[in-house]
């Protein structure tokens, strides 16, 4: 439809032009004295259209004939272009392939086709981070290889070229990846110092957590890979399963690092209610309360959540777990000012009435009983305890406590 409006235009041009120039009587006179010019106004607008089109085309052709040194530079530009990048590729090619000497050569090819941009051109400033790449790229080969100066070199000036505020992005792959061979070479305290200078986004990632998380454990720095730890668990860069597993460790390992009941209580309340909720961790951190003198009653504060997962969900604690958590309680009635509250006493006595056949509830029960000065239901739930549990080392326990309660009575 738009070329038939076209031709419909044209045509209607043509023939309004046909009848302008066939009912034009004018004329254009020129005097030159003595000469005198006398001229059909059709031809001379059509020798002022004939020459602006001549003037047009000519000036036209100057521009393209003055535009070819330009053309040449930006050919040669773009072709070395061209080169860099596949050099780049190749570069990268042979890194993730294996062949790190083949990569380094590629990157080192690279910057040797490269131009030193200027500063005040976008394309120079992207040139400038093609160019930090090529070294990065070059790095890291060296690395691989173990030449640590040609690395270092290479580093350095990958560094020199990204000082502008447009390279800070690149600047970030520049930290990570020096504290990540920093962490290669066994040196801790480097690789978190280049950690330190992330930004505080960056430091947030994925991949610093990591280094950071692994620059701690090699540090023993057990509260700040904890931290760490966490972070990667909520970003779900860990599984559940695995996380949780570590969460347990780091958490039990800190605990268990304190050397006075006053630093254990500083590493407890730095732990997260679900992580003081885990019976390893409570279980742990009260038996080596007790070990260090600290009160019982407080150990029995952080059994409260054990014991109550025993009680109401026996399936979601192992039969060492249970084990683990008498031994602690035992622990705690065994000193001079372990008597339980009677809170306690009501928790104990309640599990014991409700499960009658349960061992360890019976052996609890009685030692408690034996704390009081009720010898004889003491002996009578120890006797039970006896008779009922399978285990060995358990039963030569209760045994023991027996006869000596029975000594005792006598």
């Amino acid at each position: 439809m738009r070329a038939v409006l076209w031709l419909m235009a044209l045509f209607g041009v043509a023939a309004a032009s046909a009848l302008f120039a066939a009912g034009n009587p004018g004329t254009v006179t020129l005097f030159w004295p003595p000469y005198r010019i006398d001229l059909s106004l059709n031809l001379v607008l059509l020798v002022l259209g004939a020459g602006f089109v001549l003037l047009h085309l000519a000036l036209r052709g100057f521009a393209a004939f003055a535009s070819i040194p330009a053309q040449a530079r930006r050919w040669r530009v773009q072709h070395r272009e061209r080169l860099v990048h596949a050099s780049l590729v190749d570069a990268l090619v042979h890194l993730v392939a294996g062949r790190f000497v083949r990569s380094r050569k590629a990157a080192e090819h690279a910057l040797s086709l490269q131009l030193a941009p200027d500063a005040g051109d976008d394309a120079a400033r992207s040139n400038a981070r093609l160019q930090a790449m090529l070294h990065l790229v070059a790095a890291e080969s060296a690395h691989a290889l173990q030449d640590r100066p040609v690395r270092d070199a290479h580093f350095q000036q990958g560094s020199e070229v990204l000082g502008s505020p447009d390279g800070a992005a690149a600047q970030e792959g520049f930290f990570l990846r020096a504290a990540r061979w920093a962490l290669d070479d066994h040196d801790a305290g480097s690789a978190m110092q280049w950690l330190d200078r992330l930004p505080q986004g960056a430091a947030r990632r994925t991949l610093a957590l990591r280094l950071r998380f692994r620059v701690a454990r090699m540090q023993g720095k057990t509260a700040l890979a904890l931290e760490t730890l966490r972070l990667l668990v909520k970003h779900r860069a860990v599984g559940k399963s695995n996380g949780l597993s570590l969460v347990r460790a780091l958490a039990l390992e800190l605990i268990l690092a304190s050397k006075v009941p006053a630093q254990i209580t500083q590493a407890w309340n730095t732990l997260d209610p679900a992580e003081r909720a885990m019976p390893d961790v409570a279980l742990g951190a009260a038996r080596h309360w007790l070990a260090l003198g600290g009160d019982a009653a407080q150990s029995r504060q952080w059994l409260l959540p054990v014991w109550e997962l025993m009680v109401n969900k026996a399936k979601e604690i192992t039969p060492e777990q249970r084990l683990q958590l008498v031994r602690a309680l035992e622990s705690g009635l065994g000193q001079q000012s372990g008597s339980p509250e009677a809170a306690w006493l009501a928790r104990i006595e309640a599990a014991q009435m409700a499960d009658p056949r349960d061992a360890l509830l019976q052996y609890l029960a009685g030692v408690m009983c034996a704390r009081l000065g009720l010898w004889g239901k003491a002996q009578h739930l120890l006797r039970q305890s006896v008779a009922i549990t399978t285990d060995l080392e358990f039963k030569r326990d209760a045994q023991r406590a027996l006869d000596a309660l029975t000594q005792r009575r006598d």
